[in-house]
């Protein structure tokens, strides 16, 4: 399940670029909390705190906390800003979540057991198609990533979404029911193994010819 912090907000007055600007020059950054049928709540946000947030990592797959005056929100980034210059903050979005209620975001994909895997032992290359998988999720209950198992994978094999153990609730949004999540193809170059019937059919073909 995904993490949950607590990040302090207050209501900020005015909306608009004029009173954004004015938020930041007090030394904070401007937000808004949206959705759960609520009307949106324009806040402000501590900078510093707000960008070590942000840069530690999975910031878009956190749950917050808000204490906003006392009151207690939660709530998920749904998109923040920074500036093409200095990469500080300039804005963030959060959506309330409500008890029961299912949203949309992509969930990371971690590989494991690679060095259970024939194919990457002798040189293979895992083509990874999805580093990352949007799902319908609980808003309740969102998963920090999926875990792929590579054990056992070989030379020209796929792993497909139905091979993985997705979270109770989550559901993939892309259409195709059995996608495929990465594949492992042999090292550039290298001749492809015979097959052991072709092996063994290889040496009467050798007969024929004499």
């Amino acid at each position: 399940m995904a993490e949950t912090k607590k990040l302090a907000a207050t209501v900020r007055s005015g909306t608009g670029k004029g009173a954004a600007r004015s938020v930041r020059r007090e030394g904070r950054i401007p937000a808004v909390l949206y959705g759960g049928g609520e009307a949106p709540t324009p806040l402000s946000l501590e900078k510093k705190n707000l960008t070590q947030l942000i840069f530690a990592g999975h910031f878009l797959t956190t749950i917050f906390e808000l204490d906003i005056g006392g009151k207690k929100e939660r709530a998920i980034p749904r998109d923040y800003q920074l500036d093409v210059v200095k990469d500080t903050p300039l804005h963030v979005d959060f959506l309330r979540l409500k008890p029961g209620s299912r949203l949309r975001l992509n969930v990371p994909v971690h590989f494991i057991n690679q060095e259970s895997s024939p194919g990457l032992k002798r040189g293979g290359a895992l083509n990874i198609v999805y580093h990352s998988i949007e799902m319908w999720v609980p808003a309740d209950n969102i998963p920090e990533a999926i875990t792929a198992d590579l054990a056992g994978m070989d030379f020209n094999e796929s792993l497909q979404i139905s091979a993985i153990n997705l979270p109770e609730g989550c559901k993939p949004t892309n259409p195709d029911k059995n996608f495929t999540v990465a594949s492992l193809a042999p090292p550039s170059g290298a001749a492809e193994e015979p097959t052991p019937a072709a092996a063994a059919a290889a040496p009467a073909k050798e007969e024929k010819k004499k």
